[in-house]
């Protein structure tokens, strides 16, 4: 027996599985901003080094665009993405993001309130769990913590 192929084999399931979820993943996104928001910016560069295509409109008032999404209320952030037939709010953490394509739940979409540091985006180390929201008619419950 080849004493290198079960590294190698392990090595190719780990690709395979990697490419798995991120094939999930529409190519196409559109992230709704605020014109000064830098954070924002980085979150698209983000998508965009998974493979994503993504449209930035920052010339939309931003609580429409949550009202018009069914973002419930006072669980805004900074940006707000349509991708697939869901809507992502905020910097929501690609795990996240990955889990919503791969289970396609029947809900508006996933968020992450407020800025937190260490998101997709936001510089620094993660300080606290990050609790991610469903929401469904602007009515949110727990999708999962990281």
């Amino acid at each position: 027996m080849n004493r290198f192929a079960p590294p190698l084999l392990l090595s190719t399931a780990l690709l395979l599985g990697a490419g798995t979820a991120q094939a999930a993943l529409p190519t196409e996104a559109t992230l709704y901003k605020n014109p000064q928001c830098g954070c924002c910016d980085g979150y698209a560069r983000h998508l965009e080094a998974l493979g994503v295509e993504v449209t930035v409109i920052d010339d939309r008032p931003l609580g429409e665009v949550k009202a018009d999404s069914g973002v419930p209320y006072g669980l805004g952030s900074c940006h707000t993405i349509t991708m697939g037939d869901y809507v992502i709010e905020g910097h929501v953490p690609m795990a996240a993001v990955e889990r919503l394509f791969e289970e396609r739940p029947a809900i508006d979409g996933i968020g992450l309130a407020g800025m937190p540091i260490g998101t997709p985006g936001m510089p620094g180390p993660q300080r606290s769990p990050y609790e991610v929201y469903r929401f469904t008619d602007r009515q949110d419950a727990p999708f999962m913590t990281l």
